[in-house]
């Protein structure tokens, strides 16, 4: 996790110091984060901060205060920031302090790295074998097979770190260990990893329950060996705008007949038909977002699919919604998955 503290600087230090920590740092247009003793953001300062009160008469050895912006911006941990982020990157503003509901600043984030910032915590199911892409899986796990330069984990913790996620668990079993110790040679920015192992098979979700604690109030939960670039930020609007209790992402699969279809009643009367229709069925993406108060209809150490996870949903009366994918989506499943996924992603932004 990056060290965000390197960007703080305290209220009882002078503006020579906070100028020779600014220089350290040598990033352009650079603020450094003013706290008090309770380690609360009180404001920002940049170079250009103490130039502005060395022009009004203020000494560079008197103290920070004096020269700081008091009205420092910030990002509410927790919050929908999705306007706030918008604002800022248009103002030019790249590094932004997150703080908590006692002004306490969590982690700083880089605007010139996220595109935006959601507030969840992130679980990728990392169990499964990959039995139908041996033989290189008899070595190396499924989520660790590499596509272009990266795993494909890897590739799916980046992008979501890329939205302002930094909260992961990542649900292991199949050789656990060499996906936990393959990981951790990634630096992910600002992410925190938890990894909770699988005694037994629990199913494509019954591993969450193995998840002691979460952060936040919605869970973002994908399959890891997954390749897509699904707006991450539009699927967490859209559901929060429908007032879901859970939302699941889906692939739009059409059928097109080649022939006049006819609607035919009982009796053999013909009450309508239509020439060479269209079809439209919606498969399961493997991308789900959640409140977190769903957690409790996992059952205990017992396997439990997503199927069953939205069948439990529905029958509690919670709102279950559908997230049509229409950009890129590839769950690599097959040998020839793996291929088409080392051609795609050279061609294909992600």
């Amino acid at each position: 996790m990056t060290d965000f503290n390197k960007y703080i600087f305290p209220e009882t230090g002078t503006a020579r110091e906070a100028l020779q920590l600014i220089n350290k740092i040598g990033i352009p247009n650079m603020a450094v984060f003013i706290v008090n003793e309770n380690q609360q953001l009180v404001g920002s300062l940049t170079d250009g901060d103490i130039r502005r009160g060395l022009l009004n008469g203020i000494t560079i050895d008197a103290l920070v205060g004096k020269f700081m912006n008091p009205s420092s911006k910030s990002f509410e941990d927790g919050g929908n920031n999705f306007e706030k982020v918008n604002k800022y990157k248009a103002a030019g503003i790249r590094f932004i302090p997150v703080i908590d509901e006692n002004k306490k600043i969590v982690r700083v984030v880089d605007l010139e790295k996220l595109r935006s910032i959601i507030p969840a915590d992130a679980v990728l199911m990392a169990g499964g074998k990959g039995e139908r892409l041996k033989p290189y899986t008899d070595t190396t796990p499924k989520p660790m097979l590499k596509i272009g330069d990266k795993p494909i984990i890897v590739r799916n913790l980046e992008r979501l770190a890329n939205y302002g996620i930094s909260n992961f668990h990542i649900s292991v079993r199949h050789m656990a260990d060499q996906i936990e110790n393959g990981i951790k040679e990634y630096k992910i920015d600002n992410s925190l990893l938890n990894f909770v192992k699988e005694e037994k098979p629990l199913g494509t979700i019954g591993s969450v329950k193995l998840i002691k604690t979460f952060i936040y109030d919605t869970i973002l939960l994908m399959n890891a060996d997954l390749l897509t670039n699904i707006d991450f930020q539009d699927f967490y609007k859209k559901f929060l705008e429908s007032g879901a209790d859970m939302q699941v992402a889906t692939i739009p699969y059409n059928i097109d007949v080649p022939y006049a279809i006819m609607d035919i009643s009982d009796k053999n009367e013909v009450l309508s038909f239509s020439e060479k229709p269209r079809y439209t069925y919606y498969s399961n993406a493997g991308i789900y977002v959640f409140k977190k108060e769903l957690v409790s209809l996992i059952p205990d150490n017992d396997v439990f699919d997503a199927t069953h996870f939205m069948e439990a949903v529905i029958a509690s009366k919670k709102k279950l919604t559908s997230y049509p994918i229409l950009g890129y989506w590839l769950d690599i499943g097959r040998i020839e998955d793996f291929y088409k996924a080392q051609e795609d992603v050279k061609h294909i932004y992600f």
